[in-house]
């Protein structure tokens, strides 16, 4: 029960996301859960991989280039999933700010 409460929160935070960011859109609710599915597959197989690969860049620039990975795993869902698109970077980047405020929020409560 505590999951599904937690994917409809982060499911309204990405429709919220969407509403307050242009160049993002979700067609639908459905959507809206199923690319929460989709960035929590990537948060947790592809972003640990690729923060490991550019880990000289990470320390060098003091962990700023984790928003650049963010913004970009946040497109590749976009791209990945059907009735979820995200325009650009700077849609992304922004995005994926918002984004990471309300997971901060929703998993501290």
């Amino acid at each position: 029960m505590q999951l599904f409460v937690r994917w409809l929160c982060y499911t309204f935070a990405l429709i919220f996301t969407s509403w307050v960011i242009p160049g993002i859109e979700v067609y639908s609710f459905l959507n809206a859960m199923f690319v929460v599915v989709i960035l929590a597959i990537i948060n947790s197989f592809i972003k640990p991989l690729i923060q490991i690969i550019t880990l000289p860049v990470n320390i060098v620039t003091l962990g700023l280039f984790s928003l650049v990975i963010n913004a970009l795993l946040f497109m590749l869902a976009g791209v990945i999933t059907p009735g979820f698109e995200v325009e650009g970077f700077l849609s992304a980047f922004w995005g994926s700010i918002i984004l990471s405020l309300f997971t901060l929020g929703i998993s501290r409560i």
